[in-house]
């Protein structure tokens, strides 16, 4: 495994799209575990491959307190939304910097895992927003975008 340089705001690959994954390579495995690790070492609680310069749709999430716990996402497809809840937002793509951010408080997502095995997942309240918040990576949405108001200076 290897830590991968995280872009941010300002360079251009996060604004683009990314391409769904057809089929698992030895070279998507090594890029999940790079994500993983490069989201642990950044204290992140979700990583999208685009974040890490590699424009395929595949996304890292933990929010387990102890932070093993990881889900795995490839090609997600948010399926139904509900509720909301409004709260603050920050990015690793973004350093320094939080907002206010209104999404869906409940989602379901439709993704593969690691195997290429389809699967849904239910997330709420913080599971909810990373999904959302890793999902529109994958669109070239950053959520300062979205942001109530505006940005505010954090420590990091």
């Amino acid at each position: 495994m290897a830590l991968r340089n995280i872009r941010t705001e300002g360079d251009p690959i996060l604004g683009k799209i990314s391409k769904p994954i057809l089929e698992m390579t030895e070279k998507t495995k090594i890029l999940i575990e790079d994500m993983l690790e490069t989201m642990y070492h950044a204290n992140g609680v979700g990583l999208a491959a685009v974040q890490a310069g590699v424009l395929k749709r595949v996304v890292v999430i933990d929010v387990s307190e102890e932070g093993n716990s990881p889900i795995i996402l490839i090609n997600p497809e948010i399926i139904d939304k509900s509720g909301s809840q409004t709260g603050d937002e920050g990015c690793l793509s973004v350093p320094g910097k939080s907002g206010v951010v209104t999404r869906a408080m409940k989602v379901k997502v439709k993704a593969f895992d690691e195997n290429m095995k389809v699967f849904e997942l239910e997330g709420e309240g913080l599971l909810a927003r990373a999904i959302q918040h890793e999902v529109d990576h994958l669109d070239g949405i950053l959520y300062t975008s979205k942001v109530e108001g505006k940005l505010n200076e954090t420590e990091d």
